[in-house]
């Protein structure tokens, strides 16, 4: 688990634009989303920050919503459902709110069940109070194996 001091959170206020940038800076696939306590409020990832960018961005008129002629009507609906969720400009209207978490007393195959029954990429871990206290990642489950492996050949 990466633990809160080592965390790269954002708020729900926090910038379409901020976001982007830290996604990158950091070298992260999303954020938990958090309030002034460290409340875990939401979560949001690439796939929803670079959904509002590509498609909602302002330079776009609305003619690029029609699909090209061998673009199939499957994926324009798909695009439209994008639109219609990314009309928001900051974190808080992207994020999906009261996301699936782990507590700080699960252990790690429940939390790794979890991670591959969802496919969700992150689990937040909160506390009794749903205080972020730190995220399980799939690379995270990943080194405990190879560690374990490892522990268990020498």
């Amino acid at each position: 688990m990466t633990r809160k001091e080592d965390l790269h959170v954002v708020k729900a206020t926090t910038s379409v634009d901020e976001a982007l940038e830290a996604l990158v800076e950091k070298r992260v696939t999303g954020f938990p989303v958090i309030d002034d306590d460290w409340n875990l409020v939401g979560v949001v990832s690439d796939y929803d920050l670079l959904a509002l960018d590509s498609i909602s961005g302002s330079s776009q008129n609305d003619t690029t919503l029609f699909p090209n002629v061998d673009s199939s009507w499957k994926t324009f609906n798909e695009i439209q459902k994008l639109m219609n969720k990314n009309n928001g400009k900051v974190v808080g209207d992207l994020m999906t709110p009261s996301p699936l978490v782990v507590r700080e007393t699960t252990n790690l195959e429940d939390a790794a069940r979890l991670l591959l029954e969802t496919k969700y990429r992150r689990l937040p871990v909160v506390d009794i109070d749903g205080k972020l206290v730190g995220i399980i990642t799939r690379g995270n489950v990943v080194r405990a194996a190879l560690q374990i492996k490892r522990s268990i050949e020498s």
